[in-house]
């Protein structure tokens, strides 16, 4: 046999550019290494960590000798309930200023609307400029003191976060691609909601998470005007003298509430990425 003959099929077919069932093997193998189990402890790795915090916490007030006052700062139902308090505000400011910042940023960066948008986003920037205390007070000040006027103060003070990251996101798409989606005959919504919404979405997400996050840090603060929260447990803790339970189960639970929403948010912007972006 010549030397060509015996030349085996892998460098032929390398030779010939097609891929040798080889490098197809070694290519499934990698994939299943050490990248696919990085992509596992992404996804694993915090929910683990934030249950042996929790367990943490249990041990430790399980080693307390709690007094009468202690024991009713960290009953269940008052720590369920501060929880419901702290998530429900945090969920729906979030909801409210998606919908308001997100609608906002696509007119902003139509034509006809373009030159109003620096005066809209000076006064977000005012909203976000206001310490978050300060805020909160004004709200509760000139409208009264509870649920809702902590919801407004959420939503004016993580407005910019989500618009900017919308304008931004749909003007960094080409205008060409646009021009070309209009040669084919695409509507100026067609374009909107099949072209450039998609393209900007990662852009969007990211600044829907970081909304989502100072949303649930500020609520804590939301215990000053009658909104509850965990927030009510670190005022009892300092107020009452208790730093040692009350303050460490008030402050760890809403660091653990935090970063799992952060974990989720980071799971919904992988999950609801369009693929190839």
């Amino acid at each position: 046999m010549t030397s060509q003959e015996k030349t085996r099929p892998e460098e032929r077919a390398s030779r010939n550019g097609s891929p040798s069932p080889e490098g197809g093997r070694q290519q499934r193998a990698s994939s299943k290494g050490p990248g696919g189990a990085a992509h596992v402890l992404r996804y694993l790795g915090m929910p683990i960590f934030l249950a042996l915090v929790c367990l943490g916490l249990y041990l430790y007030i399980g080693s307390k000798d709690l007094d009468s006052i202690e024991q009713r700062s960290l009953n269940a139902s008052v720590i369920t309930q501060a929880l419901i308090e702290h998530v429900q505000l945090a969920a729906i400011s979030t909801v409210i200023v998606v919908a308001l910042s997100v609608t906002t940023g696509v007119l902003l960066t139509r034509p006809g609307i373009r030159r109003v948008a620096p005066v809209i986003v000076g006064m977000a920037n005012i909203g976000q400029a206001v310490p978050s205390i300060g805020l909160l007070a004004i709200f509760a000040i000139l409208w009264t003191f509870g649920f809702w006027p902590a919801v407004v103060a959420l939503v004016a003070y993580s407005f910019l976060a989500i618009l900017r990251n919308t304008m931004v996101g749909l003007q960094q798409v080409d205008s060409s691609t646009i021009e070309a989606a209009r040669g084919m005959g695409m509507t100026k919504m067609a374009v909107l909601f099949r072209i450039e919404l998609p393209l900007a979405v990662p852009i969007i997400l990211a600044g829907i998470r970081t909304a989502l996050i100072i949303n649930v840090g500020t609520a804590t603060l939301g215990t000053f005007i009658g909104a509850g929260t965990l927030g009510e447990l670190i005022n009892n803790a300092i107020s009452l003298g208790r730093e040692d339970t009350v303050l460490v189960v008030g402050s760890g639970l809403t660091a653990v509430l935090a970063l799992f929403i952060d974990w989720l948010a980071s799971v919904a912007e992988d999950v609801l990425r369009p693929k190839g972006l």
